[in-house]
């Protein structure tokens, strides 16, 4: 068996020399917390990559696995209420832990951190599979997230670890590539289990498949492995800034959830939960920039210009990625009364598109060392397309929705990869786990923000909407199971209607409902592409160290830092 080195180019250039701090091209300098590659036969090779896109394939497919079949969960469970977080707590607790799992993999490796998140996931998955009620099933969502924000954050970060910058694009792409597929097929294979099996099966699926990951990645990743004790990784820990960073991301959602569904915007509790959320964001760079030994997140990332303008365009494109996967099922199944799995269908050429273009951006980034221009053009379309679905309505023919959808796919595709590669571009190699985790944090919350706040505008609009149903004669029975909070949970109520005008009242409100969420996703995708202009570019580059963990290391890095 040939045996192969992980970079393709030379190991030992020397790196360029930092520019002044603040400069657009400054660059972490080097330090000496990194080995030479590792050489690696093909087959291992190939083996740790699958058991990476397995992992990643499993954790993006339950992100949406549940968008077609949360309606017949709500009323199998018999909740209408825990609509939204059955989505939401999942990317909740991903978001919120997953620079906790990059750090933890900094102090005790990243092969025996990423096989617990492999086990946690498919742990909670069961839980999630024998789920009794509302309470037991977001309980193992968030669980679930809780896997997911470590295999997310660590398939990319051990990516890194395996290549050089220019090199890992196309393996990153490759990781859009399993990433748009999985999360854009989930509403299609969720709503087929739910059809002819059951929503359960969205769960048991996830067995068999991180079985196999699991022991792919237990047998063939051989990073680097530090042995730390567990005390000693423990107390190098930032606890502060974990909670800091987990009451963020709760107290914020929380008050976005409640605001105008279940309490009203001015009501104390919301306002209490909203104004300590955001104090907490100042409380948390405060601790890591002062308190932190080793900090969550390098915030030095954050000084420059185009760094902050390439976070600024993840965080819109996660929030629209996750929407364009929950929320266009939910147009088919509510505007269109289309069955969840012909739901799923009609989401095939979103699939598609986002998979195809996925890769071939990566290819081309990998071959040209140009990425700057994929984020341009990627902000661009993402605006158009998006603003093309406001004018989705209840006579739209489906044939049109469908070449919408494929033009509508072309920017987020093109957006996967491109902010990951610059932010890893400005880091130097030991700090790259800090810097991705800090990247998919604030992705991650985007999604969580976007499912609650998407979720918000869709309910307070069906609640003004209640004088309309009013007029129109409708029952209080059905009035009541369209009111904001009940809406998406009942989208199948429209069947049981037999009056043709009123049938046509309801459709109305939901397509004006949709109209609204996509006018306000158009907006964040105009920020994005206003922010995109700000991008500097920088030679990708090919040299290559694999990264040591441990708390020696870590010890190494804050001083050299400090």
């Amino acid at each position: 068996m040939d045996a192969i080195s992980a970079p393709e180019t030379p190991t030992h250039q020397p790196r360029p020399q930092a520019e002044p701090e603040g400069s657009p091209g400054a660059i972490l300098e080097p330090i000496d917390v990194v080995e030479s590659p590792r050489i690696r036969t093909k087959l291992r090779l190939y083996a740790i990559l699958s058991g990476l896109y397995l992992a990643l394939f499993i954790s993006a497919l339950d992100q949406t696995i549940v968008a077609n079949a949360i309606p017949t969960m709500s009323a199998e469970l018999h909740s209408a209420t825990g609509y939204v977080w059955i989505g939401s707590a999942y990317v909740l607790a991903s978001a919120a832990t997953g620079p906790i799992w990059a750090k933890c993999s900094d102090i005790w490796g990243r092969k025996l951190v990423l096989l617990i998140a492999v086990g946690i996931f498919a742990g909670s998955s069961l839980i999630a599979a024998l789920s009794a009620n509302m309470t037991m099933l977001i309980a193992g969502r968030a669980l679930q997230g809780l896997g997911d924000g470590g295999i997310m954050q660590l398939v990319a970060i051990t990516i890194s670890d395996l290549f050089s910058v220019r090199e890992r694009s196309l393996y990153l792409g490759f990781v859009g590539f399993v990433w748009a597929l999985a999360g854009s097929a989930g509403p299609l294979v969720g709503g087929s289990l739910t059809q002819y099996a059951s929503w359960r099966w969205c769960f048991w699926i996830n067995l068999p498949i991180t079985g196999i990951t699991f022991v792919l990645l237990l047998v063939f990743l051989d990073v680097h492995n530090p042995r730390t004790r567990l005390m000693d990784g423990v107390r190098a820990i930032d606890w502060v800034g974990m909670f800091s960073i987990l009451a963020i991301a709760l107290l914020i959602l929380l008050g976005l959830d409640f605001g105008g569904a279940i309490f009203p915007w001015n009501s104390p509790k919301v306002i209490c939960l909203l104004v300590v959320g955001t104090l907490m964001i100042g409380f948390f760079i405060f601790t890591e920039k002062r308190l932190a030994k080793y900090p969550l997140m390098p915030l030095g990332v954050f000084k420059h210009w185009s760094n902050k303008a390439t976070f600024l365009v993840a965080t819109s494109h996660g929030m629209i990625v996750i929407a364009m996967d929950y929320y266009l099922p939910l147009f088919f199944q509510s505007v269109k009364q289309a069955s969840p799995m012909r739901s799923g269908v009609l989401m095939l050429p979103l699939i598609l598109t986002q998979a195809i273009i996925e890769i071939l951006a990566g290819f081309v980034i990998h071959k040209t060392g140009r990425y700057r221009e994929f984020i341009w053009a990627g902000t661009t379309l993402m605006t158009l397309g998006i603003g093309l679905y406001i004018n989705f309505g209840t006579n739209t023919p489906i044939a049109i929705i469908v070449g919408l959808e494929i033009f509508g796919a072309l920017g987020p595709a093109l957006l996967f990869q491109g902010p990951t590669v610059a932010i890893q571009n400005t880091v130097d190699q030991a700090e790259t786990a800090a810097a991705i985790a800090s990247l998919g944090f604030i992705r991650s919350v985007a999604m969580s923000l976007s499912l609650v706040v998407g979720g918000v505008v869709f309910q307070n609009s069906m609640d003004s909407k209640q004088s309309s149903f009013t007029a129109a004669g409708l029952s209080e029975s059905v009035r009541e199971a369209l009111s904001g909070s009940q809406a998406a949970a009942n989208v199948g109520i429209t069947g049981s209607i037999q009056d043709v005008a009123q049938q046509q009242v309801v459709l109305e409100a939901f397509a004006w409902s949709m109209r609204n969420m996509f006018i306000m996703y158009t907006c964040l995708a105009a920020v994005a592409m206003i922010a995109s202009a700000f991008i500097i570019h920088r030679d990708l580059r090919t040299e290559h160290t694999e990264t040591k963990t441990g708390i020696q290391n870590l010890t190494k890095r804050a001083n050299s830092s400090g």
